[in-house]
Formats: C-alpha cells, structure tokens, sequence
C-alpha cells in the first residue's frame, strides 16, 4: 500500500468527493482565509463524521477519524486544524448530555444540516487552565445572561454554534457551579473580531435553560467530564499534523533525485509516529478514560518532537524548486511545526503529568 492511500481511502468512503475536491484545488488557494475547503467539508457530510449513523451522521470510529484527519491534512492543513475543532466539540458534547433527546436534537441538527461547532478555550487567561469556564453569567428571566471574551483558535467566523464554560447560578441557590453553554453564532450580542480574527465577544446574550449542560461529576467538576473529550482532541490534532508534515514526506517520496535511504528513513519515521496515534485511537475506541488522555499526551508530544526532525530534513531534501512549489513547502513546513503551539502545553503539562504518574489526579493545565 503506497504512502497516504489507507487514509485516503478512509476519507473516500465517509465523506465522499471530498478528497478529490480538495485535490483539484491549489494548496494555497485552499489556505486563504476565504478559501472553499470549509464548504468542501461541508458538502462532503463532514460535520457528522463522528456522530451516530442513527442521528444521520458517518458513525466514524477514533481510529477512523484519525485516519481521515491525515488525510485531510496532507491537501489542506488549516482545514484539518479548524475541523479537529468540530470533531472535539461533537465528542464533547456527545459525553457530556445526559439527556437523550437533547442529544439526539443536538447531534442530529449538526449532522443532518452539516452546521459546525467550535468550542472557546481558555488559556489565554493567565492562570486559567485550558478548559477552565471563560464566561460570567446573571440570572435573566429565562435562563442566563453570559459575558465574555474567548478565541475558538479557529472556526470563529465559520461557526454555527459556540460551546464555551461559563459559570452559572447553582440550582439550590447556594453559589455557582461550572457549566457549559450552547450559544448559536447568529444570536444577539455575539460578535468576531480581534487582531487574529479569532476572538469571540459574548455581550450580555441570553441562553435558555435546555441549552446548558450542568455538570454531573462530584463537586462541579466539570474538567473530568471533558477529559474524553480532550483525548480527541489531541488524537486528531496529532493526525492533523502528521497529514500537513505527511504532505512533505510525500513530495520527497515521488522524487527520484532523493537518495533511497533518506526516503527510507523520513517513511519510517512518519509512520512509526502514526502507528502510535493509531494505538491511542483504539484505546478511544475501546472506552477511554484518565489513561487514556494521558496516553493521548505522550503521543502528541512524541509526535511533536518526530516533527521537529522529519519537517526539516523533508525540505533540505526537496533541495531547489520553482517559486510555486517552494511557497507551498514553506507553508506546509510553517503548519507542520504548528502543533506545539497547540493546547495544553508541554511545559504547561510538565507538573501535571509528574504528579499523574506517582498516582495523584490528571489535571489540563
């Protein structure tokens, strides 16, 4: 089986034409921030990659999702970095809704009708951990009135629903609790902006009882409940990555000029990282749990220091090119190396994980 083919075949049979489309497309035309992926994705059924056939959606496994993601980010990284987003926001949700016909509602209006989700991170509050609540709240008359900024790291203006943490009056009256809000992207008071573009402003705008999940962990904790989640979220990150660096490799691979033996050691290299993602795919698959994330982080980072070695060797390799392709290589090596700037962390994660392996809880810092 030739490089990439498993993970393009994966990809044609959940979300057909998809790759076909994306290839017909140049690589930095499809970049541009108004490029046609996201409507390319869209059109393909990729927004219910992960949910349920019985809510309308692919019914993808972990290990399937990982595959179509490498995929994806060997034609077009930025589409894979912002659907990664999506896919968490959905595994999120699916987790975390107790109540079956709101999850049935929810999931099954983003399948069917192809809507993307973005979920507002918080690590740009200093001290706040990553998935920390980033909106305050006052009782309104029906529900509550949330306020606040957040960035979505991507999605921001393709979005059609914003899943953020916000803390909310607790049911008995006594304090507040963490919670998640759904908040479409069309209501009132909700603007995009920013230097980057990414940042989300929620300004007073009312949420209704039905679209906020409560937590149902001891004491509040709403980080345990996200923790399944999380794990996809770096899974498919991770995958994201490998396609973008995955897109290099390849270039390398289909030139004769480059010696047998740096071929050999760049595949070797690359697909040894993938099989190791492809190992925390089925521990998803299989139920994950506190292992499992951090499982999920050993990988990641594994990764990100492959990365670091496979990106630059593959673009010494390519050696002298036209103005075109040279503008492509440099921007895929610029993507490929974007994983450490995605959360949580290394250094950020360095106590967490040293308290976890003497036995004391996994906290994302």
């Amino acid at each position: 089986m030739r490089f990439l083919e498993r993970e393009r075949a994966t990809a044609a049979q959940l979300l057909p034409g998809l790759d076909e489309s994306l290839r017909a497309v140049p690589l930095m035309e499809l970049e541009e921030p108004s490029g046609p992926g996201i409507e390319l994705f869209r059109d393909s059924g990729g927004p219910g990659l992960l949910a349920p056939t019985a809510y309308q959606g692919q019914g993808a496994t972990a290990l399937d999702a990982l595959r179509v993601q490498r995929a994806l980010g060997s034609r077009a990284p930025s589409l894979a970095v912002a659907t990664t987003l999506h896919h968490f926001s959905m595994a999120t949700l699916a987790n975390l809704i107790t109540d079956e016909s709101m999850k049935s509602m929810l999931i099954e209006g983003v399948a069917s009708s192809n809507r993307l989700v973005a979920f507002g991170f918080a690590e740009e509050r200093p001290g706040a951990g990553v998935l920390s609540p980033s909106m305050t709240a006052t009782a309104g008359d029906d529900g509550v009135r949330i306020s606040g900024v957040t960035r979505t790291r991507s999605l921001a203006r393709s979005m059609d629903l914003l899943i953020t943490g916000v803390m909310i009056p607790r049911e008995d009256g006594l304090g507040e609790e963490p919670a998640l809000a759904l908040v479409s992207a069309d209501s009132e008071g909700v603007s995009v902006g920013g230097a980057e573009g990414e940042q989300v402003t929620l300004d007073d705008v009312e949420v209704p009882p039905e679209l906020l999940v409560r937590p149902s962990a001891p004491d509040g904790q709403l980080d345990v409940l996200l923790t399944a989640g999380f794990a996809w979220y770096q899974l498919l990150m991770t995958g994201s990555y490998l396609g973008a660096a995955g897109a290099l490799v390849e270039r390398v691979l289909l030139d004769n000029q480059a010696p047998e033996s740096e071929r050999v050691r760049l595949l070797v290299e690359i697909e040894g990282a993938m099989s190791a993602a492809e190992g925390i795919a089925r521990q998803i698959d299989d139920g994950p749990d506190e292992s499992t994330l951090a499982a999920s982080l050993y990988v990641r980072y594994c990764v990100q220091d492959a990365l670091y070695r496979v990106v630059p060797r593959a673009v010494e390799l390519l050696g002298d090119l036209d103005s075109t392709a040279s503008d492509e290589v440099g921007h895929l090596a610029t993507y490929a190396n974007g994983l450490a700037l995605q959360p949580p962390a290394r250094f950020r994660m360095t106590g967490p994980l040293a308290a976890y392996l003497v036995d004391g809880p996994l906290t994302i810092a």
